[in-house]
């Protein structure tokens, strides 16, 4: 893991580093390695603004949510979010219920921003580390994020080790670096229990589906469903698209026919009305996934990378089981996020 944690004294930040999206270096005492390149932070945060449930779920598993400011884009997964963290997530200040402004952020004085390309960076709004910076905020970027050289698609790393990365990143930012520890290690026992669980001759071919109207929004082969379906026991039919979340055609889920949908929870778009989309359309209401109704729905911050990816994974393995697709394993789910 590319990942380089350093303290360095105040005065000895003379140099100028390149960060993500060309940031000017930010007054800190904290150097990370992000999107690969090199960012400053305070050392140890104390006024985080965090955008989406996915990395709001970050810093609860970090236990740093008294360092959190201010959130945005999170009542979708609240009640996730409270099954996982308990209380903690009542004592976040909500300041928008989707992605932020940057009068939000900025109205909020945080030291540190934590979102991501797609996930609250937006060009568009003039919201981007580069911008940030100039007002005295420094921005973390959600590495599974991190935009490839020479153009917008995103994706630098395989999405593990990009979630490894951001908890260990987060944990040094805010001064939580045994706990981040913790999570990690937890996080590779668990993939471990998985990946030792008995496997299927031929792996069940899934496809995710987050939403849809003339294309299919899924998720490619550096998004986190990715390594979520691979854990589990099967294989993510986009494994060959070089991104990580990203529009398809219908075509593309005909041919493939896959074993399985699993669905993104998303309230623009609600569970019965993909599957009436699904049942409704000729040819893929003939997939034997349709057929045989093996859809399993669960919410945005299990797909989205974050430290839940690892418990949709353990409930996606019993439901493949339930249906015959791979084993019968000793793989205990700690929870049940299925939306039914």
């Amino acid at each position: 893991m590319r990942n380089i944690v350093r303290v360095l004294a105040a005065a000895a930040l003379a140099t100028t580093l390149a960060a993500c999206g060309n940031q000017a270096p930010a007054a800190g005492t904290l150097t990370i390695r992000n999107c690969d390149a090199d960012v400053q932070f305070p050392a140890k945060a104390e006024r985080m603004f965090v955008n989406d449930g996915n990395l709001v779920s970050m810093a609860l598993a970090l236990g740093a949510q008294d360092q959190v400011v201010a959130v945005s884009s999170v009542q979708r997964d609240a009640d996730t979010l409270r099954r996982h963290y308990g209380a903690a997530v009542d004592g976040l200040k909500s300041v928008a219920p989707q992605y932020p402004s940057r009068e939000t952020v900025l109205a909020q004085r945080p030291d540190v921003m934590v979102a991501g390309w797609n996930y609250g960076y937006d060009e568009a709004k003039n919201l981007t580390p580069a911008s940030l910076q100039k007002d005295g905020v420094a921005a973390y970027v959600l590495t599974e994020s991190c935009r490839q050289p020479g153009e917008g698609t995103r994706g630098i790393v395989e999405p593990w080790t990009a979630l490894r990365t951001d908890l260990t990143n987060l944990g040094a930012i805010t001064g939580r670096a045994d706990r981040a520890t913790e999570l990690t290690t937890d996080l590779d026992q668990r993939l471990a229990a998985l990946k030792s669980a008995p496997q299927p001759a031929r792996k069940p071919n899934i496809f995710l589906f987050d939403s849809a109207s003339d294309t299919i929004f899924s998720s490619g082969k550096f998004g986190a469903p990715q390594a979520i379906l691979e854990a589990a026991g099967g294989r993510n039919i986009l494994d060959d698209v070089d991104d990580t979340w990203t529009k398809v055609s219908w075509e593309r889920l005909a041919a493939a026919d896959p074993d399985a949908i699993m669905f993104v929870d998303y309230p623009e778009q609600t569970f019965a009305q993909k599957v009436e989309l699904l049942r409704g359309k000729p040819g893929i209401n003939q997939l034997r996934a349709v057929t045989e109704s093996r859809f399993l729905n669960l919410p945005y911050a299990l797909w989205t990378s974050g430290p839940l990816n690892i418990d949709a994974a353990e409930q996606i393995r019993k439901q493949l089981e339930r249906w015959n697709l791979v084993p019968a394993s000793t793989v205990t789910p700690r929870a049940d996020d299925a939306i039914r």
